[in-house]
Formats: structure tokens, sequence, C-alpha cells
């Protein structure tokens, strides 16, 4: 359910596997740390993929197009994303030290590939005027059923206000979901609250969230804290709403 995760010495970190680690993720999350001048090749005959720059300098080529991207970090820039369709190639080419967040599933569905950029994002500030501010975030959605009723995932972005919450108020949803975390100074932390369950939350670590499971998250004073979130729709149930804990409930009328 929570994973303290390391990179590998080829820069790879696992995060969850359709047919291993996490296989109820229904999902294969990779991150990748790449250096100056490395070339990852993506081809998946029957997966949908998405990748995400988290930080660097990369340049994306699939389908006779090419599109370079920057992005200083996940706290200060929105993000670039290329969401592309099954048996479609792309290649990754690093231009300085980088890092790529890759996320793929099964889809049959045939779709034209799509290149987000930060003017396809909106930030939404949340919960700035609610509970003294005590959950305000940076919400900002890269791909839903809204504009991606194809796909089988989500994919967004969160920023944790330091020694705020989000994920608030407690709720849940039927999907699977994975929060990839990364916080703007190495040591910061936070905590994650998935059921009855509470985990430590540091930088690289993962948590991996059964459907069903509500999972309201906490940074510590002093430290912002990133998540890449991502959601697998269900066969004829996708990912459109969320299930407020009526227990909770209450306090959406402050």
């Amino acid at each position: 359910m929570f994973d303290y995760l390391a990179f590998d010495p080829d820069g790879k970190k696992v995060v969850s596997r359709m047919d291993g680690m996490n296989s109820n993720m229904l999902m294969d999350i990779t991150v990748y740390q790449m250096k100056k001048g490395d070339v990852l090749d993506f081809l998946n005959k029957e997966k949908e993929t998405a990748i995400l720059l988290l930080e660097g300098k990369v340049t994306y080529q699939w389908e006779a197009q090419t599109e370079t991207a920057k992005r200083s970090d996940v706290f200060s820039e929105p993000p670039y994303c290329l969401h592309m369709g099954k048996d479609t190639k792309a290649v990754i080419t690093a231009s300085e030290d980088s890092e790529i967040i890759v996320q793929s599933t099964t889809n049959e569905n045939i779709f034209a590939s799509r290149f987000y950029k930060p003017a396809h994002c909106k930030i939404e500030l949340m919960g700035e005027t609610q509970w003294e501010g005590t959950a305000k975030r940076e919400v900002l959605t890269i791909f839903d059923y809204k504009n991606a009723p194809y796909s089988n995932m989500v994919m967004g972005e969160v920023i944790t206000k330091a020694g705020r919450w989000s994920s608030y108020i407690p709720h849940s949803h039927p999907q699977p979901e994975v929060y990839y975390y990364k916080f703007d100074k190495p040591q910061g932390f936070g905590g994650a609250f998935i059921g009855e369950n509470v985990f430590k939350v540091a930088d690289g670590s993962a948590a991996s969230i059964p459907g069903g499971l509500t999972h309201p998250q906490t940074s510590a004073p002093g430290y912002n804290m990133y998540y890449c979130w991502m959601i697998r729709h269900l066969d004829n149930n996708p990912w459109t709403t969320r299930d407020n804990d009526p227990v909770h409930e209450w306090l959406l009328g402050e």
C-alpha cells in the first residue's frame, strides 16, 4: 500500500506493474532518472502510455513529431506530458539531467496522440478560503474523462502547501489510484492516511491506494509536498467524481 522506493543502478524506479508489484493498481508506473545524452524508447503493442516530465530538459519524438520540454522542478513550473495510444513509439532524449514518470495500461481504443503543454493545464487553487487555509493546495489535471474519454487513465498533479492538507475532505472512489511524491527539500516529509492506516511520506515514495479507501494527505510545516496522481478507470465505471466520507461532509458547509 505504501512504498519507500529507490532507483536501481540504471536510474529506474518501478512503482507498480500490472503483472507484478502492486498489480491491483491495474497500471504500469515507472520513474526514470536520465543523464544528459540518455535516450529511452517506449513502445507497447497493447497499452496506452503517458510520459510526464518531472524536471530537466528532454526532447519527445513520436509519429514524425518533435517537441522539446524544459522544467526546472515540479513546484515552480507546470508540466509537459505526451499521451499516446497503444502501438505508438516515443523516443525521449535528455539534453540535461532529467526525471520522467511513465504511466501505462491496457486500452483497445485507437486515439490520436496528444502532447500537453503548460498552456493546456489549468491550475486550481483550492482550500484557500476554507478551514483557515489549512487545506490550501494547487490541483492540476493533465487529462481525465472530460478531455480524454477514450483513455483508461487519469493523470494530474497536486502541490500541498507546507503544513496543509490535501485530498480533503476525506473521500474515496472505486478506482485504484497511485501517488508519487516529491518535496521541495530532500528532508521534507508528510503523512498519508489510507483507510485506517497512516504512513510517513518521504521524497520519492509512493502510495498505492485500493479503490474504496479514503486517502487524505498532509505535509509538514516548512515543506511543500508534490504528488503526481494517477487513476485507472474501471471497465464501464470511469472515474468522474469522488465519494466524500459522510462523517466529514459537515466541513463542506464551513
